[in-house]
């Protein structure tokens, strides 16, 4: 699980995890400060350098989801992101979740192997349409 000393490393990859997915980064900060405060961020480690991370939701119901799970370009392609996947997928599991979900990337067939292999099933495609007012229109 993370700790307060994973803090700047956790805001540095939660930025970059939205900008790689093209999102609006928000405040960073904030999500980190609100997984960090009940245990919804878990740093993947190997020799004690952390090399991934992956967060969980707070429980609703009996369904857990898993996400972001970030890990930085250079440290790709070593099966960290599906490691830390498996492990909190498995303690959200073990603290009595009966659905652990994920949202991916279909454009992503690494990603989308990597979770299939983990036991994720394909349920359905959704998509983010975002509306902004346009100037001057008086909305």
């Amino acid at each position: 699980m993370a700790e307060a000393a994973d803090r700047d490393l956790l805001v540095a990859w939660i930025a970059a995890f939205h900008r790689d997915l093209g999102d609006s980064v928000g405040d960073a900060a904030r999500q980190v400060d609100n997984r960090l405060g009940y245990g919804g961020l878990t740093v993947w480690e190997v020799d004690g350098t952390p090399v991934s991370v992956a967060g969980i939701a707070q429980p609703v119901g009996a369904m857990v989801r898993v996400g972001p799970v970030y890990t930085p370009p250079a440290l790709r392609r070593h099966g960290y992101a599906g490691a830390v996947t498996a492990a909190v997928s498995q303690a959200a599991l073990d603290a009595g979740a009966r659905e652990v979900l994920l949202f991916t990337d279909l454009a992503n067939p690494t990603s989308n192997g990597v979770y299939q292999r983990l036991g994720f099933v394909p349920v359905e495609e959704r998509a983010v349409v975002l509306f902004t007012p346009v100037a001057g229109s008086g909305t």
